[in-house]
């Protein structure tokens, strides 16, 4: 168990730095993340991550994709996680 939560530590920090990454070569315009990487960083259990992300840098938060994936996989993940832990 006690390597979930390294794992969960080590995904969500990878996500939330991927997110500063991505903002930040928006604001030079160069070449971005794709979408698919950000999501799929988030899908893996990095969703808390991300979302922070999201919220504190203001990047994404436009777009649908993410402003409704992302919280529902935060949810999902949570439950897991209660289930797993119980």
């Amino acid at each position: 168990m006690q390597y979930l939560w390294y794992y969960l530590i080590l995904i969500n920090a990878v996500s939330f730095l991927l997110m500063l990454a991505d903002k930040e070569k928006a604001r030079q315009h160069r070449w971005r993340i794709p979408e698919a990487t950000l999501l799929a960083a988030a899908a893996l259990g990095g969703s808390l991550g991300a979302l922070a992300g999201m919220l504190l840098f203001h990047h994404k938060t436009r777009h649908a994709k993410f402003t409704v994936t992302v919280p529902l996989l935060l949810l999902l993940q949570a439950a897991i996680l209660i289930w797993i832990t119980r």
